[in-house]
């Protein structure tokens, strides 16, 4: 006789109830020697993360020696005034440490990760590194032979030459946001121990300097390990600075920078708006990602899928400088490359779909996806301490509220279809765009002048 096998049906699993998500608050506080740090504790993460923001911005460069401030922050991990460089880099390693700083038009910035517990080690040494760093002139001259080693290949990457190129024609040559932040060949081999140390002394002291501190302080005295590391650190007051206004000249015009027989063409085009203090801020993030934010978007939908000119093109809002007081603008660019006998018909494109996009507007649907995308990934994109981490520093470079990244996400869900297109176009006006072309002249120049960009000036670098 044959049983006929049997099967047993568990209940099919059911969704459970959504779990609110905001993005994590830090709280504030100010330590005796004048520090401010912004803690924000996250159960479970392990891997503390450090941002320590330094009152250093690229403006406070001495003239002439752009990539000073460059300089400096590659050189905290060059030893201190007790240990060495492979001492200073043998400690790190035995706490299961990093290290790592970069200079921007903001501050000088310094990131830390280290175990939470191992913290107190970790700090120590981040601490030592800005309070006592040696700047040994071996070291240093060995910094900027590498740091001029890297500007060669920087103007041999077109992608690095086209944004030499859009921030030197967009900003007066007096505003060191014209220039590029870590520097010329012409500065940099101008730097000795002598400037790297003077800059040092004048920027770098704790009651100007801000932590965010990032991670499971459970097993930690987070306040008795603070005030023994960085709380050690000691200064003068100094006198916090003060961002200048940024302005531009985006009349529409086209900058091609040559490059003879080159089969590609780099594309970088745009103008300033409006930074993250402005109220428009969330509508322009979603519309610019219905623009060009991923591979559904408008740009690549035609472009790359339609077209064939390209394997992908870009649209973003980069802040450049920000102030409270509204004088703060923001980078909005499109950025991609074409093969060259496609480059001017992918720019006549390009205006095409921002005249299209100017008249007909953006639909329902492609506002609903910008916002999924990019309120929906959040508590992904926040999983670890140091994407925390840097949100928070950004926000204290850029002035603002510790709140902010959480309003922002309310902002963005909140945001219609009109809001995202009045914000969009306005950031986009096809006769207020600077394109930068990094190309074979001779093969595209001609041709461009009748698609009426504006005027069109040849560089050869």
């Amino acid at each position: 006789m044959t049983i006929a096998p049997t099967m047993t049906f568990h209940p099919r699993p059911e969704p459970g109830e959504a779990t609110p998500w905001a993005f994590p608050a830090p709280t504030r506080s100010t330590l005796p020697n004048g520090l401010t740090v912004l803690r924000c504790d996250r159960p479970g993460q392990q891997l503390v993360a450090v941002d320590l923001l330094l009152d250093a911005p690229l403006s406070a460069e001495p003239a002439g020696l752009d990539g000073v401030a460059t300089i400096l922050a590659r050189s905290f991990s060059e030893g201190t005034e007790s240990l060495s460089a492979e001492e200073f880099a043998g400690e790190l390693e035995r706490a299961g440490a990093t290290l790592d700083a970069h200079a921007d038009h903001t501050s000088l910035r310094l990131s830390l990760e280290v175990p939470a517990s191992r913290l107190e080690r970790g700090l120590t040494l981040l601490a030592e590194a800005v309070r006592a760093p040696a700047l040994p002139a071996d070291e240093i001259e060995r910094v900027v032979a590498n740091r001029l080693d890297e500007i060669v290949h920087e103007l041999a990457n077109p992608g690095r030459r086209a944004a030499f190129a859009l921030y030197g024609s967009l900003f007066d040559a007096a505003d060191r946001i014209s220039r590029p932040r870590a520097g010329t060949a012409d500065t940099v081999k101008g730097i000795d121990r002598d400037a790297v140390a003077a800059f040092y002394a004048a920027h770098v002291r704790p009651a100007t300097a801000t932590a965010v501190i990032v991670g499971d302080f459970a097993a930690v005295d987070f306040d008795a390990v603070l005030a023994e590391t960085l709380g050690a650190w000691t200064g003068d007051a100094g006198t916090p600075s003060v961002p200048q206004p940024v302005t531009a000249d985006d009349s529409g015009r086209v900058i091609i920078v040559d490059r003879p027989g080159s089969v590609q063409t780099q594309l970088l085009i745009g103008r300033i708006g409006p930074d993250r203090h402005d109220p428009s801020w969330a509508a322009q993030t979603i519309g610019t990602y219905c623009l060009g934010g991923t591979l559904t978007s408008r740009l690549d939908r035609v472009l790359r899928e339609e077209k064939g000119y390209t394997y992908g093109v870009r649209s973003f809002a980069q802040p450049l400088r920000s102030a409270a007081d509204g004088t703060g603008r923001a980078m909005l660019a499109i950025s991609g490359s074409v093969d060259t006998d496609s480059t001017v018909p992918a720019l006549a494109d390009t205006w095409t779909i921002l005249r299209t996009l100017a008249a007909e507007g953006l639909t329902d649907e492609e506002r609903d996806v910008a916002v999924q995308n990019l309120v929906g990934v959040a508590p992904l994109r926040y999983e670890t301490a140091s994407a925390v981490c840097s949100t928070l520093a950004d926000q204290v470079e850029q002035g603002l509220p510790d709140d902010y990244q959480a309003q922002v996400y309310r902002r963005l869900a909140e945001t219609t279809t009109a809001e995202a297109t009045a914000a969009v176009v306005a950031a986009f006006p096809p006769d207020r765009l600077v394109t930068v072309l990094v190309g074979d002249a001779a093969s595209i120049a001609g041709p461009l002048k009748d698609l009426g960009l504006g005027e069109v000036t040849v560089v050869h670098s």
